[in-house]
């Protein structure tokens, strides 16, 4: 196994007391794999992160990370690693091309080679003409790119990326999905948070789901959607009037489930939406009965963990996240101090 944690806790002080922003966390992650961390702000995505990347440390728990023990060689786990933050990690005062080189030369890389790999690595995520511009002058999405390069210029085997395509425009994003896909093919492992559904569901090959500190699931994309009760079918009548009549055929439908009426809209859940649709559709007709519309869709992963956790994962826990942010950022400084 690339990560192997068991039992990962961070606690943080606050003036209301303390705050438990990972709770337990058990998790693996094999050599070669691209794992999601999904869940919205305040979950404890970036602090877990930040556990196994050693930037802080656990309250309780153990891992073992690239072949490292977390709390024993901290240092090993470091030259394994690479690690993109979501805040940028380049001076506004440095040129770009100095910041990558400086950045290697501390991995032991050859002057050279890390010039030379960094300017492949700016052609390859679309920085072309940027080597010697000042960080500062950069827009922001060349900055994260920037930030990219930095994580990846001394080739490690196992990379974290918390947020890599937040700033992107969407070339730019499926430029990067392809180069992290070819990162994990010629054999790195990659670990990576995303806020993005569709970012999630075509470049991981596992998902982790974190709520409130804890891991609520945890498989494929595909096989996380198969946990959620069938398609979501909507029926748009033509007379509001007859919502009742068709709530009960559906209700008789077998494996029907979440039957709701609003207004001239019947919606429910049900497996093989796209199969039954026909046979629900000649026993409306055969009421006299008019339908407008007709959408069935398939599950997604916010449906997932909305199946989960019982809310949208497109919903901003916002008091969680500024609670989570001010308290890491409180006790980081502390760390840091330290």
């Amino acid at each position: 196994m690339m990560i192997e944690a068991r039992g990962l806790v961070r606690t943080f002080k606050t003036k209301r007391g303390p705050v438990q922003a990972v709770q337990g966390v058990d998790l693996e992650v094999a050599d070669g794999e691209i794992v999601g961390f999904l869940g919205p702000n305040g979950a404890g995505k970036t602090t877990t992160m930040r556990m196994l990347a050693t930037l802080i440390q656990p309250t309780a728990g153990t891992a073992t990370v690239a072949g490292c023990d977390l709390a024993k060689d901290p240092v090993g786990v470091r030259r394994r690693i690479g690690y993109v933050p979501q805040s940028g990690s380049t001076l506004p005062e440095a040129v770009a091309g100095d910041e990558v080189v400086d950045h290697a030369r501390l991995y032991g890389v050859p002057k050279a080679k890390a010039a030379a790999d960094g300017q492949r690595l700016f052609e390859e995520l679309d920085l072309p003409g940027l080597w010697r511009r000042q960080c500062k002058t950069l827009s922001g999405g060349q900055r994260r790119r920037l930030d990219i390069v930095m994580g990846l210029i001394h080739d490690p085997k196992l990379i974290f990326l918390d947020e890599p395509t937040t700033g992107l425009d969407p070339q730019a994003r499926a430029n990067l999905w392809e180069h992290i896909r070819g990162l994990r093919d010629r054999g790195a492992t990659i670990f990576l948070t995303t806020h993005y559904l569709d970012e999630a569901d075509a470049l991981c090959d596992r998902i982790l789901v974190i709520d409130h500190g804890k891991i609520v699931g945890s498989g494929t994309p595909d096989n996380l959607k198969q946990q959620v009760s069938g398609d979501a079918v909507r029926l748009s009548l033509a007379d509001a009037a007859q919502a009742p009549a068709v709530t009960k055929i559906v209700q008789e439908l077998a494996g029907a489930t979440q039957v709701e009426t609003d207004g001239d809209v019947v919606g429910f859940r049900i497996p093989r939406g796209g199969s039954v649709l026909p046979g629900l559709l000649r026993s409306i007709d055969a009421q006299g009965i008019e339908l407008d519309g007709v959408e069935v869709h398939r599950p997604t992963l916010d449906d997932v963990f909305l199946t989960m956790t019982g809310r949208s994962l497109r919903d901003e826990d916002t008091a969680a996240a500024a609670t989570a942010t001010t308290a890491t950022a409180t006790d980081e400084k502390k760390e840091a101090v330290a």
